[in-house]
């Protein structure tokens, strides 16, 4: 009896080191796979603070840019105030200049719309100002300052102060 608890005591002896050292090789398994993640979150990290700088540059680059404001207000009134918007924080001349032609033709067109209410036949007047936006429009694509017909030039003037 004495050999037979003497050989389950060295089998679990045995049992015991293979257990310690299984143990011992998935915590370095593990601990390598933390580090393996840890740099990874590290590199990740990085990467996303380089994109969200790249982001950031480009966003102050659209937002100075006084050619993409011009075409921002040309696109219906949702545009035309975030074109406002954009301009205030950066003004640029040209940003303004093409701002100030759309809220000529805004209230251009307006004005057509009340006047069709009431003399109908004077409803094909809101073909011309559909021709002037485009006009306008082309004109802030090409990058050119270019008042629409007529009465660009009053607009201008008009609306000097925004």
């Amino acid at each position: 009896m004495a050999d037979d608890n003497k050989n389950l005591s060295d089998d679990l002896n045995d049992m015991l080191g293979d257990a310690k050292d299984t143990a011992k090789r998935a915590g370095d398994k593990i601990s390598s796979s933390a580090k393996e993640f840890s740099e990874d979150a590290k590199e990740f990290a990085n990467e996303a603070k380089e994109k969200a700088s790249e982001f950031a540059d480009d966003a102050k680059e659209v937002l100075s840019d006084g050619k993409n404001v011009a075409i921002i207000a040309h696109i219906t009134i949702i545009g035309f105030i975030i074109a406002l918007v954009m301009n205030g924080s950066n003004k640029t001349d040209y940003g303004s200049f093409y701002i100030r032609q759309m809220l000529g033709l805004c209230i251009l067109s307006l004005s057509i719309w009340v006047l069709s209410l009431i003399v109908p036949l004077l409803g094909f007047l809101s073909l011309l100002t559909i021709i002037l936006w485009i006009m306008s429009l082309i004109g802030a694509l090409s990058g050119e300052k270019k008042p629409v017909f007529l009465l660009g030039e009053q607009f201008q003037e008009w609306f000097k102060s925004i």
